[in-house]
């Protein structure tokens, strides 16, 4: 199903009465942002938030203090975040390819042009489309629409696209649809991790109470199925 011209406006613009402006992402810095993006892979940002408060009373909200500190130490640092051992190693490759392809300058890197720079990131160990798509948009300022699992299933769900759509088909998607703006990229994405999150779950959906029911086809699928 295509969806009408202004669709994609009018579900931006209920959730954005709903939820109000999402502050998305938050950060007290691009570097925290980056590492942000890192942490929140598979846990919720609670966890992250609580991994980088440690990271902040360690004084290791900084390139070359992530690269000398031991990963072990960094592990337990963002044990919160889950996968941590796994996740040091992640930041490590991260802050080792910024030191190393553009000496630490952040403002550096992000003067490339966006499909050189995507390209290099998701060359990093660890790194897969949607991180690095979350260190462009919100660290780098860089007009790329991120996806994620929440996307996929509220779209799907919408009745717009398939439950197995591609990360690029779905990246496409909403950049066909969405004006490239990088205040409505940045809150798009933001406002469907919350209705995500909080009504469109994957298990026990509340649809009666979701601010976008009135767009969707799958209380009618359930009913209809039960």
């Amino acid at each position: 199903m295509q969806p009408s011209p202004d669709m994609l406006r009018q579900i931006y613009e209920a959730l954005l009465g709903h939820f109000g402006p999402r502050g998305w992402w938050p950060g007290e810095s691009r570097l925290e942002i980056i590492i942000g993006a890192v942490l929140t892979q598979a846990v919720a940002w609670r966890n992250v938030k609580r991994a980088i408060d440690n990271l902040k009373s360690a004084r290791l909200i900084d390139i070359n203090a992530l690269l000398d500190v031991d990963q072990e130490i960094l592990a337990e640092q963002i044990r919160p975040a889950l996968y941590h051992r796994q996740k040091s190693k992640k930041l490590k490759a991260l802050m080792a390819y910024i030191a190393d392809k553009y000496d630490g300058d952040l403002d550096l890197m992000f003067q490339e042009p966006l499909p050189k720079l995507r390209e290099e990131l998701l060359a990093v160990w660890g790194i897969g489309p949607e991180t690095a798509d979350s260190i462009l948009l919100y660290a780098g300022d860089k007009l790329i629409f991120v996806v994620d699992a929440y996307t996929k299933r509220i779209l799907h769900r919408l009745g717009l696209t398939d439950e197995d759509i591609s990360y690029r088909d779905m990246q496409d998607f909403m950049e066909h649809h969405v004006p490239p703006d990088l205040y409505i990229y940045n809150e798009y994405h933001a406002l469907l991790v919350g209705v995500g999150a909080g009504y469109c779950k994957k298990s026990k959906p509340r649809c009666p109470e979701c601010p976008i029911l009135k767009f969707c086809k799958y209380l009618t699928y359930l009913q209809e199925k039960y």
